[in-house]
């Protein structure tokens, strides 16, 4: 793909933007293609983790706005009537892959990059990067799932402090108020998210796609559904062979080995 690396190595699909002329902002072919390389990881059983980051300076400066007349023009009936845009599907995409997808903000995230980075289940963040909500300083208002994502990450009262004013938030803050996970050096920061892919890879295929989609109807489920979709997805884990590995392991007092079975 044009505007994307893919590399996989031991189970983790790291995901690279690649425009980094333009600090990796976002226009309709690279979101047309971040789309499908998350539908192909999320199909691909010898892929168990996906992270994603940018090349260069930015991890995702959000919409091109120098592409404007590009991303705002239909082609097709289709697009003209679409509800949900590139913005939507991009949130969709992530949430809907079944493998836990990392977020490695490497440098300026901004606006519906910051978007990207917030519908990832895990975010960690160089101790060089900054990320921004920014849509206000362009006179438009949150897209790509930034009225949802962010409120869930930091509070109402600070989310709508982020969106109305705009502000450059840093790596201390971001870590300080739950927006990412951690904050790793600059000179090792690819190195350091590399390492917790490839411990989280290790983990049970199943048992990981199964948490995930438990966390994605958490927010809007109600109790006795979500118990529900609970206890049926135990008893699935409970007749794959990762389960007896895991169980076996724990008598034998070793590390369990998990193949996904």
């Amino acid at each position: 793909m044009e505007h994307l690396v893919i590399d996989t190595q031991d189970g983790v699909r790291t995901i690279t933007l690649n425009r980094p002329e333009r600090l990796n902002a976002i226009n309709d072919e690279l979101s047309f293609q971040i789309e499908r390389a998350l539908a192909a990881a999320s199909a691909d059983d010898d892929v168990r983790v996906v992270v994603i980051t940018g090349k260069g300076r930015g991890f995702c400066a959000g919409l091109d706005l120098t592409d404007l007349e590009g991303n705002q023009r239909f082609n097709t009936r289709h697009e003209q009537l679409d509800e949900l845009g590139w913005v939507g599907r991009q949130a969709l995409s992530i949430v809907h892959c079944d493998k836990p997808v990392l977020a490695a903000i490497n440098g300026i995230a901004a606006g519906a990059g910051l978007s990207l980075a917030l519908a990832c289940d895990l975010s960690f963040m160089s101790e060089s990067a900054h990320v921004t909500t920014g849509y206000v300083r362009r006179g438009l208002c949150p897209d790509a799932g930034m009225s949802y994502f962010l409120p869930r990450r930091v509070g109402q009262v600070k989310a709508a402090e982020m969106i109305f004013m705009g502000h450059d938030v840093y790596p201390d803050e971001a870590e300080h108020m739950g927006l990412v996970n951690e904050v790793f050096p600059n000179e090792d920061f690819h190195e350091r998210v590399r390492a917790f892919a490839h411990e989280l890879a290790s983990g049970p295929p199943i048992a990981l796609t199964l948490s995930k989609r438990l966390l994605a109807s958490s927010p809007d489920a109600d109790l006795t559904t979500l118990l529900k979709q609970e206890y049926n997805s135990i008893q699935l884990c409970f007749g794959t062979k990762d389960a007896m590995e895991g169980m076996q392991a724990f008598q034998e007092k070793r590390e369990p080995v998990f193949k996904g079975k």
